[in-house]
């Protein structure tokens, strides 16, 4: 018999990336793939299918599309929401917090630390396992932390930290 996982264990996440994925997983199966049983349905109605492009490619979308909501379900229910706000000590970086450091040269960068399935380095948003991520975590106001990237070590300076507001 396979052992099974305890409740808090598993990749972190945020209730608005569960959220987002939660509606990924739904559009694809309430809308897109009722769509496409729909055209494959009537493709196959017109006769000769090994030349019938609507029907080829409906087929090929639908594999596609149970694919990717295989995908969605094995990650939502490995996935832990974490709720950011509910953070019990709020003066060093984990999970959910929104942090700004600088670096040698006083550039300021201001992150949020998600789960890796919602990550968005564009728009600040760092995975868990990132390695800036990993160098940030139980970091204070003041703390500095080396971070090595491909380019090279950097240094940063946590210059503050925030946590969504409970409510």
């Amino acid at each position: 018999m396979k052992p099974t996982r305890p409740l808090h264990e598993g990749p972190p996440i945020t209730p608005a990336g569960f959220a987002v994925l939660r509606a990924r997983y739904d559009h694809l199966l309430g809308t897109e793939r009722p769509q496409i049983v729909e055209v494959v349905s009537w493709a196959a109605g017109n006769g000769d299918r090994s030349e019938n492009g609507d029907y080829l490619y409906g087929r090929k979308r639908m594999r596609e599309i149970d694919r990717e909501l295989a995908h969605l379900a094995r990650r939502m229910k490995a996935l832990r929401v974490v709720d950011p706000a509910g953070q019990q000590d709020q003066s060093r970086c984990w999970f959910g917090a929104t942090v700004t450091i600088a670096d040698e040269d006083d550039n300021h960068r201001t992150v949020t630390l998600v789960g890796d399935d919602e990550q968005d380095a564009g728009k600040g948003m760092i995975g868990w396992s990132a390695p800036m991520t990993r160098a940030l975590r139980g970091a204070a106001v003041g703390d500095l932390r080396r971070v090595v990237l491909p380019g090279g070590d950097k240094e940063w300076e946590v210059i503050s930290i925030e946590y969504p507001v409970k409510g």
